[in-house]
């Protein structure tokens, strides 16, 4: 799992000023993982979030490869009329065939959740989103909303 991720963020957050939902978010999660410890940090061209407890819960007689860690995310400070930092929780399923892929949902203490999807980029961490992203082959499934 250790290296870059990227895809993009189905968000149920609604604009205050507008009251509409957000389209697909692209976003970018680094996993530094060794034997003994893992860390996430993922980030939008809005905010930085970085977890501060993760685990895994992998069960293959039940067929269940999970990673889950929860985070504290820290808008920029441009945002912080409309966007507070605060802390969340995702569950990502681990999928290695036909395509390495993390898919799963998050929600936040703000009351806000969504749906997450991820293709493996690479090994190494970046630590910006990439310029290209909304060219990722990963798009927007109608089966997520």
């Amino acid at each position: 799992m250790n290296g870059t991720w990227l895809g993009f963020i189905y968000s149920d957050w609604k604009n205050p000023d507008t009251g509409e939902k957000p389209t697909a978010i692209p976003v970018m999660l680094t996993i530094n993982q060794s034997f003994f410890r893992i860390s996430c940090m993922m980030r939008t061209g809005e905010m930085e979030s970085s977890s501060y407890s993760e685990g895994f819960l992998i069960d293959p007689d039940r067929q269940i490869k999970n990673v889950a860690y929860s985070y504290n995310s820290k808008p920029r400070l441009s945002l912080s009329e409309r966007s507070i930092p605060h802390d969340g929780t995702a569950v990502l399923k681990i999928v290695e065939k036909p395509k390495q892929k993390l898919v799963g949902r998050y929600w936040t203490e703000r009351l806000t959740k969504g749906e997450i999807v991820l293709e493996y980029h690479s090994k190494d961490l970046l630590e910006e989103l990439p310029e290209d992203l909304g060219d990722h082959p990963v798009t927007e499934d109608e089966n997520l909303r």
